[in-house]
């Protein structure tokens, strides 16, 4: 019997190891968000275009077998328009028991998934949420499916996913008067609310500085009605946690995307539904790994490509400073 291949962890220069891979494994979504994509749509990648099941497997295997990643989170575009998603996180989790397997979703098909997505391994699940309002949330999903998502919520609950994490992208003068709507949602269902900064990913340019609402201020909104005590994390993460001081149930995470990222520490490496690899969600260049697993490459050639792709990884993203560069895609042609 063959002796298994060394750990060799995915480095950079800066001496952080990459061991969270976020994989999009379609572009595809049925949502159009304002801070995401236009109105009228993406043009599509064509289907053979898009890794296979397979593809994305032999890669994550790779990836956990021999360099160490114990984080894996299904994204897109809207992971759950990918027919056989289920059989997708059954594959990844018979990798390794072990492995923590997530999903961000926008929580539409979710009533009909959560059951089974549990079942065949799925640990955690984010849920976008922006609003709690049917009207608002028309006008900035640009979907009328409020109703929909909330009982997709529930609908995770009973199958089993707890805590469950809701994701709002806060945005001055669109939903920023919402904060405490929001807050008191995770003191009463016992949701863990991720309040993210508006980013410069979408596709109709309407970012702007001004837009942005601090996290520091959307603490401080919230430690006002109801006072907040730090939670330390063991592992580097992107958001800053807190929990409820009288013992509430939920808890509270800000991610300072902008106004003070977490680049110094980011553990994370993207692959886009074409099999790209992505050192930073703004990174400006691409790695080709689909050539390689179409191409006859064995494992390690393509795991000493990713390695030397991550020994690239940028410093940091650069938002707001002069030399920020824009990426050519946006959020759902990346992978959240």
């Amino acid at each position: 019997m063959p002796s298994p291949q060394p750990v060799l962890h995915l480095r950079d220069t800066f001496g952080r190891i990459a061991d969270d891979l976020r994989i999009s494994v379609t572009d595809r979504c049925n949502f159009r968000c304002v801070y995401c994509m236009p109105a009228a749509g993406l043009p599509w990648l064509a289907r053979e275009e898009v890794l296979t099941f397979e593809e994305i497997v032999r890669l994550t295997r790779i990836l956990v077998e021999r360099s160490g990643v114990r984080t894996i989170r299904l994204t897109g575009g809207e992971p759950l328009v990918r027919k056989g998603i289920e059989d997708l996180t059954r594959m990844i989790a018979a990798i390794d028991p072990s492995l923590d397997i997530a999903m961000t979703t926008n929580g539409i098909l979710l009533e009909e998934k959560a059951a089974a997505l549990r079942a065949a391994g799925l640990k955690r699940l984010n849920v976008s949420l922006d609003t709690l309002h049917s009207d608002r949330f028309k006008d900035l999903a640009r979907r009328d499916a409020l109703d929909r998502v909330l009982r997709g919520l529930h609908a995770a609950r009973a199958a089993g996913f707890n805590p469950i994490k809701l994701n709002m992208v806060v945005m001055r003068g669109r939903n920023d008067d919402e904060i405490l709507d929001f807050a008191k949602l995770a003191r009463r269902e016992g949701y863990e609310v991720r309040f993210i900064e508006f980013m410069p990913l979408d596709a109709d340019g309407i970012w702007s500085m001004d837009a942005v609402v601090a996290s520091r201020d959307i603490i401080e909104t919230i430690d006002r009605e109801f006072p907040l005590e730090p939670v330390a994390d063991q592992r580097p993460a992107p958001a800053t946690r807190f929990k409820f001081r009288d013992g509430s149930q939920g808890g509270i995470g800000v991610i300072p995307s902008v106004s003070d990222a977490f680049c110094k520490v980011c553990n994370r490496i993207r692959l886009t539904a074409e099999g790209h690899l992505r050192t930073c969600l703004f990174s400006i260049q691409e790695h080709d790994v689909k050539a390689l697993l179409r191409g006859g490459a064995s494992d390690t050639e393509i795991r000493d490509f990713i390695a030397a792709g991550v020994w690239q990884k940028e410093e940091g993203h650069k938002i707001g400073q002069a030399d920020f560069v824009r990426p050519g895609k946006t959020m759902s042609q990346i992978g959240g």
